[in-house]
Parts: C-alpha cells; sequence; structure tokens
C-alpha cells in the first residue's frame, strides 16, 4: 500500500544532501535574518525590493528601499561586488524578491532570497518599522 506521500519514491540520500544544501545556498529565512541583524556587524544588505509605499508602511529596520525594478549597475556601484544581498517582498504570493534575484545575479552580485518576506517576519512575531 501506498499513500499520497508514498506514491512518489523519496530521492536518495545523496541526492537529497545536495538538494537541501543548494536550497539554503539561495535561501534565507525570517529566523536566521532577524538573528544576524543583532550582530554587531551585518554582512549583507537587507534589500526590501517592494515599491516605496508599501516600504513607508512598514519595512524590516536596517533594510534599504530597492525595487527590484531600479536594481541596475549604476544603482550597485558603489557598493562591493562582493557583498551579499539578502531580498525580500511581501511574501509567498509574491514574485518581486525573485526578480530582483534575477537582476542581482545577472549582474554577479551574491544573493539569497529571504523565504517568507513580510508575511513571514510577521508570522515569526518580528516587527516592522514604518518610515518617517
Amino acid at each position: 500500500m501506498t499513500t499520497h506521500v508514498t506514491d512518489v519514491s523519496a530521492a536518495p540520500s545523496a541526492r537529497a544532501l545536495q538538494h537541501f544544501e543548494d536550497m539554503l545556498a539561495f535561501e534565507t529565512d525570517c529566523w536566521d535574518v532577524h538573528e544576524s541583524l543583532r550582530a554587531p556587524e551585518v554582512d549583507f544588505i537587507l534589500a526590501d525590493v517592494r515599491g516605496p509605499v508599501s516600504f513607508a508602511k512598514g519595512h524590516i529596520a536596517g533594510a534599504i528601499n530597492m525595487p527590484h525594478r531600479s536594481i541596475t549597475a549604476e544603482r550597485l556601484a558603489d557598493i562591493p561586488a562582493d557583498r551579499l544581498f539578502v531580498v525580500y517582498c511581501a511574501g509567498p504570493h509574491c514574485n518581486g524578491a525573485n526578480r530582483a534575484a534575477i537582476r542581482l545575479a545577472r549582474l554577479g552580485r551574491p544573493v539569497k532570497m529571504m523565504i517568507g518576506g513580510v508575511t513571514g517576519w510577521i508570522d515569526e512575531g518580528f516587527a516592522l518599522t514604518a518610515s518617517d
């Protein structure tokens, strides 16, 4: 007997290990970002890729507003090329973080996406800050 879960066999352990390690190379989560922002020196740029109105209403403290359509080589010129970007958008229903990650990767920049976005951040019980 099989169920919907076991209908398709699990990947061999070596393949599963590679897959899950690869996922962590592309994604981080809200908890890890929150904890990392508490470090004396933050080793990444947190980029809220929503529009300025949404950013002003509430964003993660320490994030810069960088709507995905505004990501250009010129805008990044003063940022060291090896500096990691962590991008986030509204939540899992939004593909803005994916679009931003694509733009950054095309420009040769290291990038990870914060899964969950603002929705995940709030779900974890973390606060947003509004712009003045």
